[in-house]
């Protein structure tokens, strides 16, 4: 599918409104765990990888720097990912950010979905909420989003 024909299919989608917002109040980012959720359908060797239409998450472990990308769509260039995985996950960016002190420090775990989806409403309603939980269950304070 080319470019014109994505953004054809996607022109008049709605945005989603919620009855209500949640909003939280985050430490100071010199005190914050900081973690990366991508949408880059990012995972280890190890992991299964992506599928079309899969809504779930995997966890990366951000001592690690084996990623794959799962990306299937013919609309996606991975040369910057190839060259760089900072462009999809800025772990390396991360760390200089704690070193420099304006962070207080970045996440063991990081959360990566396949976002070439037409159908957002399960990771809305349940992956996204999932992958929410899990990260705070780990202290994480903020989230950096890298939406490839």
């Amino acid at each position: 599918m080319a470019d014109n024909d994505i953004k054809s299919l996607t022109e008049d989608m709605e945005a989603p409104v919620f009855d209500t917002v949640a909003f939280s109040s985050p430490p100071e980012l010199s005190s914050a765990t900081v973690a990366v959720v991508t949408s880059a359908s990012l995972h280890h060797p190890d992991q299964d990888d992506f599928a079309p239409q899969d809504i779930g998450f995997r966890v990366l472990e951000g001592n690690r720097r084996d990623y794959r990308m799962g990306h299937w769509s013919p609309n996606f260039d991975t040369i910057g990912f190839a060259s760089d995985i900072n462009t999809v996950i800025p772990l390396d960016r991360l760390d200089e950010l704690t070193s420099e002190g304006k962070i207080g420090k970045v996440s063991d775990v990081h959360l990566s979905y396949a976002g070439n989806q037409f159908d957002l409403s399960a990771v809305q309603m349940d992956s996204g909420p999932a992958g929410a939980k899990l990260l705070r269950g780990k202290g994480v304070d903020v989230v950096l989003l890298t939406p490839v």
